[in-house]
């Protein structure tokens, strides 16, 4: 299985209170696994508040809904040993 590099790193985003923002994070293989999202160092899960999807197979994306100030902090995108970060 070849070893899956990010091509395109995470660029950091500014957004007020209540906008939703989107991360993207690009993957040099379709079907990548082993594929981790994280805010201040807690794993995020796709859920009604954090939207994770693969969109043409290789690039990832997280949309954080509603931001709060809660949600100020470091966005981690890993992909086995390798991590881009915003």
């Amino acid at each position: 299985e070849p070893d899956v590099t990010i091509v395109s790193g995470l660029k950091d985003m500014v957004v007020f209170e209540g906008d939703d923002v989107t991360f993207r994070c690009q993957v040099s293989h379709e079907n990548a696994r082993d594929v981790e999202w994280k805010l201040q160092d807690v794993a995020l899960q796709n859920n009604e508040m954090n939207e994770i999807s693969v969109e043409k197979g290789k690039i990832h994306t997280l949309t954080l809904k509603k931001v709060t100030e809660q949600d100020i902090g470091t966005i981690t995108f890993r992909v086995g040993p390798h991590t881009s970060t915003a």
